[in-house]
């Protein structure tokens, strides 16, 4: 039966990813935590439209039964929501998905449903190439719970596609979602980083912007010659740097939303970049830090005496979504 409705979707392989034609098929990122990317919308659709008929061609009848039963008091909403029902799991969602394929509902933008959550082809894309680039420290902070499936990630990469990282052992829903929204949710903040990144210096003086980084060998910077500035919050024991003194209290989004603006500031960089880059990533950033808390680390250091840099750390404390400024000066 489900051979004559088509097989199941699969992701570009990576040559096509360069392809002309890939990159006319390229949907938009997905900029909101939710479950279901807009080009995989038409899972919920064909979820909630779908006579009982279709539905059993690609379901057990109670399956089917339970889903239509359910929404007749209420639409389903999510991946979540259509999963709450009795015998819907994994392997229920995936094959609504081919029903929704197979009758036109989502097409090859939608790259499928792995642990619990639709990709559009570039959510995908951008899953593959954070996991394959991500430093240590990084991902051992989006997946705080998830210690032996960042172990498994880090040993087993290069990946190619979301699939082969959803099968890595040790990465269930929960990760693979913290890993999606590390990849996906700060683009806009992200392409603000990259455009002030991009301006050049006046030889004298200057400032970086990072979102992806290692925060512990950043943090580990010997002070030089200023010596004792250093102060860290939030840390293990284990991960607070020898030359580091303690603050009790942690940063809030106040905090690196100051830094990152002063830091912006330093270089004149509203003046510099397109309005929409600089307010649209601003404005990411405070979403992304809202009633957040953050570890991390304040200092300065210097290569010789006639120079300075100082470095704002931050990492929240539960996903993992860090961010780096830093400003120089040199006579």
């Amino acid at each position: 039966m489900f051979a004559g409705c088509g097989g199941l979707e699969t992701e570009p392989s990576p040559e096509s990813l360069t392809s002309p034609s890939f990159e006319s098929q390229q949907a938009p990122i997905t900029t909101t935590d939710v479950d279901v990317a807009p080009e995989c919308k038409g899972i919920i659709t064909f979820v909630n439209t779908a006579t009982f008929q279709t539905l059993d061609a690609y379901l057990p009848s109670n399956v089917a039964t339970n889903l239509v039963n359910r929404r007749a008091t209420a639409l389903f909403t999510s991946l979540a929501d259509v999963s709450s029902v009795s015998l819907v799991g994994e392997t229920r969602l995936k094959q609504l998905e081919q029903g929704a394929r197979a009758t036109g509902a989502i097409n090859s933008t939608c790259v499928g449903i792995f642990d619990g959550v639709a990709l559009s082809t570039s959510d995908a894309a951008a899953i593959v190439s954070l996991v394959n680039t991500i430093d240590d420290s990084e991902l051992h902070d989006v997946l705080p719970d998830a210690w032996n499936g960042a172990v498994n990630l880090l040993n087993q990469r290069p990946f190619t596609t979301a699939q082969a990282i959803s099968n890595v052992t040790g990465i269930g829903e929960v990760g693979f979602r913290n890993i999606r929204n590390a990849a996906t949710l700060s683009r806009p903040f992200e392409t603000l980083v990259t455009a002030f990144n991009a301006l050049s210096s006046n030889g004298s003086s200057g400032a970086v912007l990072k979102r992806h980084f290692d925060w512990w060998n950043e943090a580990s910077i010997s002070s030089g010659y200023v010596p004792g500035n250093k102060v860290c919050f939030g840390l293990e024991p284990s991960s607070v740097p020898w030359d580091a003194a303690i603050r009790p209290n942690l940063a809030n989004a106040a905090e690196v939303n100051a830094e990152v603006e002063s830091t912006l500031a330093y270089v004149n960089a509203q003046g510099r970049i397109s309005t929409s880059v600089y307010n649209n990533g601003l404005a990411n950033l405070k979403a992304r830090t809202a009633g957040r808390t953050f570890k991390g680390c304040i200092f300065s250091y210097a290569n010789d005496p006639w120079s300075s840099n100082s470095v704002s750390i931050f990492v929240d404390t539960v996903n993992g979504f860090s961010v780096f400024t830093k400003t120089w000066w040199a006579e």
